[in-house]
């Protein structure tokens, strides 16, 4: 993994994932909703994100609706059921944020670089970026509810490469789970492990003139 200064533009495309990265959820709301409720902060994100839950609304195999009928079941035994689909819903309809001093950084890449979104998410994702006016940020989208295949999956970043035009070992991909940044090394990527600005802005640094 390499968050340092790519100085001689050792990659022809950018491949970005979209949640913390671009987007983010504020589950402060929901954060109270479990304290209230006697549940440590977090719960009903562990069991959502739970592979079982989680992979069929990122494969597009369910919607949004059948997601919180899956966190109802996960919470079975630790709150009523009324209760566990307040909080199911709560979680599903956090609101989100939009980093823009990472976007204008991205815009400025794509005016270089191809640049693609590569993430793992719901069939909703083309409405959200048009809610967040990113509809146009990209100049491609691998939605893994779209491919049918989830980050670090080889397949999905194979799609990407080839959505940008480029070989793999041409690519540049930033991510901040550490095990997707690992599987894009692993298939020749130059990967970036995002935690904050800077480590976007060292990578690109080449890129963009420093």
């Amino acid at each position: 993994m390499t968050n340092s200064l790519i100085s001689d533009r050792s990659f022809d495309a950018v491949l970005c994932d979209l949640d913390n990265v671009i987007r983010f959820y504020d589950t402060s709301r929901l954060a109270e909703m479990e304290r209230a409720a006697g549940l440590a902060e977090g719960t009903t994100a562990k069991v959502a994100f739970e592979p079982a839950t989680d992979l069929p609304v990122l494969l597009g195999e369910i919607g949004r609706e059948e997601w919180v009928d899956s966190i109802v079941l996960g919470l079975s035994g630790q709150v009523p059921g009324e209760l566990a689909r307040e909080l199911g819903t709560a979680l599903l309809n956090s609101p989100f944020s939009v980093d823009e001093a990472v976007v204008a950084l991205l815009r400025r890449v794509r005016g270089r670089v191809p640049l693609v979104l590569v993430t793992n998410a719901t069939l909703d994702l083309e409405d959200d970026l048009v809610t967040m006016g990113l509809d146009d940020l990209a100049d491609h989208v691998v939605s893994s509810a779209r491919v049918g295949v989830v980050k670090p999956e080889r397949e999905i970043y194979e799609i990407a490469a080839a959505r940008a035009g480029v070989g793999m070992g041409r690519c540049l991909f930033v991510d901040d789970q550490p095990q997707n940044v690992e599987a894009a090394i692993a298939l020749g990527m130059t990967g970036v492990h995002y935690r904050e600005l800077a480590d976007l802005r060292g990578a690109l640094g080449g890129l963009l003139g420093g």
